[in-house]
Order: structure tokens, then sequence, then C-alpha cells
């Protein structure tokens, strides 16, 4: 099995503009009323979170599920709204921007999901699929600028003339990372991009994305539930618990000295050869302070 290749942070220049800013950005969701005598409640998905990602930088985002880092990411993509703060991407807060006013952001920025099958179209060849941000954007799509990315996510030429459910996971997350890659972003936003792969394939996914983040010189914004393989991706982290950031730092610190109580959960957690020879479940790792791994 392929091990990952430890990442080597680069420098950055500290008076550029960021890649992307957040400041005091609040999001409440309204679930419907239960009561005509009550208020219909609120789900508080993100409290108050500020970060800042510098530009070529990679940046990590951990956390337990249902822990706000989805909302984020859809937040930053301008999927969805914040209900308070503001949100600038390359200097433009687009907060309130409407729609036809987020061109720049569509083609700068560009998203890899978590399940590569149910974000690929299976009624398209790939070529197509890889082809329809440029098409959407108004940009030619040849056949030469499909092959290039085929051959820069490691696949043939060919497998441009075949459909998704021919492929195998890792390949389907291929197809994802060369259709993000097409109309040349520069901030790639990847939501648990290998959690739903097989484990004998993820280190070459996650190897490919290092290796284009390198050599196309793009913003990673790393989103996962692991903090292991934030740490091996990415420069900063920042760990996020009941839609806050909690603790902030270089990946290699937060790893070895974690200073908030949860991310020291989140690290005694991490899976050990020991821990799952003796049938330890998530639940009893999280559940556990302080023993050693």
């Amino acid at each position: 099995m392929p091990e990952i290749r430890e990442h080597i942070p680069a420098a950055h220049q500290p008076d550029a503009e960021p890649a992307i800013k957040l400041i005091d950005v609040v999001r409440n969701y309204t679930r419907p009323r239960t009561s005509l005598l009550r208020s219909a409640p609120a789900v508080h998905a993100l409290r108050g979170v500020n970060l800042e990602v510098k530009q070529g930088e990679r940046f990590g985002i951990v956390g337990e599920s249902g822990c706000g880092k989805s909302t984020l990411l859809r937040i930053i993509a301008a999927l969805d709204r914040a209900s308070s703060g503001h949100v600038i991407v390359e200097g433009t807060d687009i907060t309130h921007l409407p729609e036809r006013r987020l061109r720049f952001l569509r083609e700068n920025l560009q998203l890899v999901f978590q399940d590569p099958m149910s974000s690929l179209d299976p009624r398209m060849r790939v070529r197509d699929i890889i082809a329809e941000p440029l098409v959407v954007q108004g940009h030619p799509a040849s056949g030469q600028r499909v092959r290039e990315l085929l051959e820069a996510v490691g696949l043939s030429a060919d497998a441009g003339d075949r459909y998704p459910h021919q492929f195998s996971g890792g390949q389907r997350q291929r197809i994802s990372i060369a259709r993000a890659l097409a109309p040349r972003p520069r901030i790639l936003v990847a939501d648990e991009p290998v959690s739903a792969l097989d484990v004998s394939v993820r280190a070459q996914v996650l190897n490919l994305i290092s290796d284009l983040v390198d050599e196309l010189n793009l913003t990673l914004v790393f989103v996962s539930h692991d903090l292991s393989v934030v740490k091996h991706v990415c420069d900063r982290v920042a760990v996020m618990n009941a839609g806050q950031i909690v603790e902030t730092g270089y990946t290699g610190d937060v790893y070895a000295a974690p200073q908030h109580p949860y991310t020291q959960r989140l690290v005694s957690a991490i899976p050990t050869l020991h821990r799952a020879l003796s049938g330890a479940t998530t639940t009893d790792l999280l559940a556990t302070k302080g023993e050693p791994a």
C-alpha cells in the first residue's frame, strides 16, 4: 500500500491578500414548526467563525461529523449564504453578492466532493463531465484540454469515452479532480475527498491532490475528520467543534501538542494497531481522555 508523502510547508508572502477570509460568520437554519404556540426551532450550524487562508497555502479543517465543516465550505463557495458576518474571497466580499456577479468565484474556486459517484452524472461520458465547467462558463471545451486533464490525474485518453460506473471509486475521484481543474482555478476546496474510498487507494488520491496543488500553485482548503490525514497534506489546520473553531495552528504543532481539550480528544482518538486489536470503537476512542495511544 502506498504511503502518503510528507508535505513540507512552503513559504508565503506575509503582505499578500488572503485567498479566503471569514469574519464572525454565523449560519442559522430554521427547522419546521412543530407547534402553533411555539416559534420554529433554530439550528446554529456556525457560531462566529473567523479564519484566514493565505495565497498558496494548504489549509485543513478538521472535526467530527456534524460540527459544521461542510456548511463552512458551502458558504466559502457561495453555495449557501451566511446569516451574518463577512466572507471575503481574493479581496472581494461575496457575502451578499447576487449569483450573476459570482462568475469570478465559479471560475477561480472549484470543489471536489466526498462521494464521486453521486457528484458525477451517470448519463454523461467522462469527456463531457470534465468539459462541463468550461461549457457553463463560456470557454472552449477542446478535446485537447480534456486529454491533458485526464493525463494529469493519471487516466488514459480513452477513459473519456466511458461512463462513471465503469471506473473504480479511486478513478471516479480522479475524474472529479480533473473536472475541478478544468477552468484553471486558483483555489481548490476538497470536502472529505478520500473518506468514501477504499483504504488501499486513499494514499494515491491524496498524493495526487498534493502533487497537483504544488504543480499548479493552488490554494487548497482540505476538510477531513481525520487529523492524521490533514497532518500529511496541510500547512495549517483549524479544529472545529459545534460550529466553532476551537484551535488553529501549524498542523505539526497542533498534532504534536494540542491545546484545546477537544483537539486533545481528537488526537487521542486517532486509531492505532494496539487499539484496533483491542476492539475499541470510535465512540470508545472519543470518550477516552488522556489515555496514551
